[in-house]
């Protein structure tokens, strides 16, 4: 008789064991993803900080593309109004495009182009794209190893419990290949 109670408290204290330890790797991963988002969120704002620098040393060369302009602006506004996974991407995809045309355009003005701001925004950019880059393959890895463990035993079990949902996936919309813009000094 001794050996079954021993048995069922084993058992229990083994399911126990099992739930906390599911609860708390949802709950991680759950804050993993969290933080990724807040990542890519940090540079999307850094990146939008940076935005007005450049459209004031563009506005500098006097009969520039005001449409080009008046693209990265709004697309900034978009930006920062974006509050969805989904919104951000497509507003993320759109300034992209803007600024792929802003300089493409800018290369036709040499005055312009070989201004030390000018370079250094360029450059600031850049480096906040790849940073960019980086943080949404990030992002994306995070939600994929949070919505594997959401869908699949034994986690899925304990995900109301933790309070754990599948995350979006970061996917710009499909615009055709996009591709860096070549900008030649």
């Amino acid at each position: 008789m001794i050996w079954v109670l021993i048995v069922i408290v084993a058992v229990i204290v083994l399911l126990a064991i099992v739930a906390v330890s599911q609860f708390n790797r949802l709950r991680r991963l759950d804050i993993t993803a969290q933080g990724a988002w807040a990542g890519i969120d940090t540079l999307l704002t850094k990146r939008a900080d940076l935005i007005p620098n450049l459209v004031e040393t563009v506005k500098g060369a006097a009969d520039f593309e005001r449409g080009t302009l008046e693209s990265v602006t709004d697309a900034r506004a978009k930006q920062a109004g974006a509050t969805t996974v989904a919104e951000t991407a497509a507003a993320d995809g759109e300034l992209t495009q803007a600024l792929g045309r802003l300089f493409a355009v800018a290369e036709a003005y040499p005055q312009l182009t070989a201004t030390s701001n000018f370079k250094d925004l360029q450059g600031q950019l850049t480096q906040v794209e790849g940073e960019l880059q980086f943080a949404r393959q990030y992002y994306n890895d995070s939600v994929v190893t949070l919505n594997t463990a959401v869908t699949t035993i034994p986690s899925m079990w304990f995900a109301g419990w933790a309070n754990v949902r599948e995350r979006e996936m970061y996917s710009e919309p499909d615009t055709g290949r996009r591709a860096a813009p070549t900008v030649d000094f």
